[in-house]
């Protein structure tokens, strides 16, 4: 089998093990993470409705104009500072930190303190 579906395929297991546990709702979503090799992306999630209040990405206007140049790592923060900035304008104070199967390493845990700084986990 390919070494990198078989890596996809233990991240989906760990995912899909976490999820079992973790539930977001209106008044603390789900903060969500996706991870491909260019970009990251994090999203508030209400698994009660079933839909995605806010959405950020390192492709976003503001954060890669804001971000241009610096490291993944660096992004990622940016990313999740965003994140947190916008989800207190919406009126969310707290969230459940999903890692969605990653190790809470590098770009991850970056972003989780940068949501950190304005959102409770």
């Amino acid at each position: 089998m390919n070494r990198s579906l078989l890596r996809r395929t233990g991240r989906l297991a760990r995912h899909h093990r976490i999820r079992k546990r973790i539930k977001g709702t209106a008044e603390k979503p789900r903060l969500s993470i996706f991870r491909s090799h260019q970009s990251i992306y994090a999203q508030l999630i209400d698994d009660n409705r079933s839909i995605t209040l806010l959405g950020v990405s390192s492709l976003n206007k503001e954060v890669a104009k804001a971000g241009k140049g610096e490291k993944p790592v660096a992004l990622a923060k940016r990313v999740g500072q965003v994140l947190g900035i916008q989800a207190k304008e919406m009126g969310i104070e707290a969230v459940v930190f999903d890692r969605s199967g990653y190790k809470y390493h590098g770009r991850v845990a970056a972003l989780a303190e940068g949501a950190r700084e304005n959102l409770e986990f």
